[in-house]
């Protein structure tokens, strides 16, 4: 009789994919979403170990480390709405003159090392780069990542849209700044960055990745240059796709969205093992940095 290889991954399939994002976007029922694929994987046992290469891994190791000598990033606080944001501010070691600031939204997860990663990765373009913790007015992330994405359904989403136009005015008076603020945000913070975008008319970029489109109504006060990233697979947040570009277009926001055929919702979280796309990813990267480059100049 053959041994099973222990080193072979667990098949993972669509479906698998699918219940996970339903269960970290919509139900948050963990037992509901384990026996869900206890019964696609044929056993509990497969689904154990399946479910750790559906979420995100914190252990995975950081594209820029944090102690890279090429960036300087410390923990800050600043004014928000109503209160203090705490945040994660990083900028090139090298600095020299103003450069152009940007704002990264974590996903429904919270500032966790991996947001603060893609922070260091944009400050390492030549940005001044803040990482904003909107878990702040619930005391911050914890370590926990399910504990985090338990506390969203407990934000304000009014404070949150004025604590994130807070966020813009705060980084537009930054020292090291040229006065010009772009935002890049995934999941939950391409959401936000979409509702930015309607609120703050003095931003001037915004990239929202696989994120919830803004109401139909707000669309025309936009006024920032809008880069849209999502995954072909991604029916849950895709629906609303064509809605938003006749809003946008009847409203005359400039505009540009990229589907990437055969990837997932978070293909670009590199810590999660069974949905990040590296092509997509690396893809959608490029185009992210060169329209910062190009707007915030």
């Amino acid at each position: 009789m053959t041994k099973p290889d222990a080193n072979t991954k667990p098949a993972i399939t669509q479906a698998m994919i699918d219940a996970y994002d339903e269960y970290t976007h919509l139900t948050l029922d963990r037992r509901r979403f384990m026996e869900q694929l206890s019964r696609l994987a044929g056993s509990g046992a497969a689904a154990a170990a399946i479910a750790p290469l559906l979420a995100a891994n914190s252990a995975q190791a950081a594209i820029v480390a944090e102690n890279d000598p090429r960036v300087k990033g410390e923990d800050i606080s600043y004014p928000g709405s109503g209160g203090e944001m705490k945040g994660y501010l990083v900028k090139p070691a090298d600095q020299t003159g103003k450069l152009g600031t940007v704002i990264v939204v974590h996903e429904n997860r919270g500032l966790n090392p991996h947001i603060r990663d893609v922070a260091r990765r944009v400050a390492l373009e030549g940005f001044v780069v803040l990482a904003p913790d909107f878990l702040s007015p619930l005391g911050g992330t914890p370590d926990d990542e399910d504990k985090a994405r338990d506390m969203f359904a407990k934000l304000d989403p009014t404070q949150t849209a004025a604590d994130a136009v807070a966020t813009v005015a705060f980084l537009k008076s930054n020292k090291d700044g040229n006065g010009k603020v772009g935002a890049v945000g995934f999941c939950w913070g391409g959401g936000t960055v979409n509702t930015l975008a309607v609120d703050a008319p003095d931003l001037s970029a915004a990239v929202a990745y696989y994120g919830m489109q803004p109401k139909a109504a707000d669309v025309s006060k936009i006024k920032a240059a809008l880069l849209l990233h999502y995954g072909g697979l991604d029916e849950r947040i895709n629906a609303g796709i064509d809605a938003f570009k006749k809003e946008l277009d009847a409203a005359h926001v400039e505009y540009t969205v990229y589907v990437y055929e055969g990837a997932n919702h978070a293909f670009n979280n590199d810590t999660s093992a069974a949905r990040y796309d590296k092509k997509a990813a690396d893809l959608a990267w490029g185009r992210t940095i060169a329209f910062f480059k190009e707007k915030l100049k």
